[in-house]
């Protein structure tokens, strides 16, 4: 009987397999950073905040204030003015100063921020400290005055901190980049692949509206409204990586996935406002798929007077996007597959020869 000699596996040689181990850990730390540095470098500044009131009070506040630039404050006529604004998402809240002896007030909205409606809370308590003293040296009771402190947008009762709905953009994400990386590796022709994409939309969007509408009860609104918004969100990221995985072949599923997850999720603005981001990356957050979908799905729920016509742009931006470089990408293709004339009739002229 003869035995069949086997050929060993070559294994890797150890400075190779130690430098690959030190890059997977930088990997690793780009990943953290992506997720951590947004909130290491946010600060509390630039907050749009309505301010109302006799412009002596409204000068004085400021003037209490000093030089901070916590708060970006707009202007309003009155209560009502100030209330539109917040309603229209123009502000996060609004400081009520009302004019003579009236009270201040302090109006917050939870539900764009609960971070912003904290920070006017703090305001409301520094205010009913100056008029607790301003009533004590007038000799009157300061236990009779109160700044109250009414929030104007607030959650929905099934999600009162708004946990629920922060916590769906990260799944969100991921959703989409799962489309789009499963329609890139499973289905061929650009064609077939859009029609894909655009089935994949309209059934995530309907599945995820009912699990967070119906089921769970995490969002208002219209339902078929909030499930466009859905689908189109993952319409944008799936087309962008059939997009980039059309144009550069596999590789551009890591493109769509570095700029879904490590770049446009942390920048959001999903766990505070925008405005809190370090500059300019607040703002160029709004204008990537994560960013653009969380303030869409918000102001549907919650702000149904704010305009919303940015977002549903810049959504669609995303999936034409997506579009063009999958087309792209097919025509390349083909251009690349396609021989000249002059090497076919070389071709064609040495098998006559033979």
């Amino acid at each position: 009987m003869t035995s069949q000699a086997t050929t060993p596996t070559p294994h890797t040689k150890w400075p190779v397999a130690v430098v690959i181990g030190a890059l997977a850990s930088l990997v690793l730390a780009v990943v953290v950073l992506a997720f951590l540095w947004p909130g290491k470098t946010a600060q509390a500044e630039n907050l749009p905040v309505s301010i109302s009131g006799d412009q002596a009070k409204v000068s004085a506040l400021q003037s209490a204030m000093g030089e901070s630039n916590t708060f970006e404050f707009v202007t309003a006529q009155d209560r009502a003015d100030a209330v539109d604004q917040i309603e229209s998402q123009q502000t996060y809240g609004a400081i009520v100063l009302g004019s003579g002896t009236e009270v201040p007030e302090v109006l917050t909205a939870p539900a764009a921020s609960p971070v912003s409606a904290q920070m006017l809370t703090g305001v409301a308590t520094q205010l009913q400290a100056q008029v607790s003293q301003q009533v004590a040296k007038a000799g009157g009771d300061p236990a009779s005055v109160k700044v109250a402190v009414t929030p104007v947008v607030p959650f929905s009762e099934h999600d009162p901190n708004g946990s629920g709905l922060a916590s769906a953009s990260f799944p969100m994400a991921i959703g989409g980049m799962i489309g789009g990386v499963l329609i890139s590796l499973l289905i061929t022709g650009p064609v077939r692949r859009l029609v894909a994409v655009a089935s994949f939309a309209i059934f995530a969007g309907l599945v995820i509206a009912f699990i967070m509408q119906t089921w769970f009860q995490y969002l208002q609104g219209e339902f078929l409204m909030n499930s466009l918004a859905m689908g189109l969100t993952m319409m944008a990221t799936a087309s962008f990586i059939v997009g980039c995985t059309s144009l550069i072949s596999r590789a551009g599923i890591g493109i769509g996935a570095v700029l879904t997850m490590f770049i446009g999720n942390p920048l959001s603005g999903a766990t505070m406002p925008w405005q809190f981001l370090a500059a300019p990356w607040g703002a160029i957050g709004q204008h990537l798929v994560p960013g653009a979908s969380g303030s869409l799905i918000r102001s549907l729920s919650y702000f149904p007077e704010a305009s919303t016509a940015g977002q549903w742009w810049t959504l669609g931006a995303w999936v034409l996007l997506g579009v063009v470089l999958t087309l792209i990408g097919h025509f390349r293709a083909k251009e690349s597959m396609h021989m000249p004339e002059s090497t076919l009739e070389t071709a064609h002229a040495g098998k006559h020869a033979s």
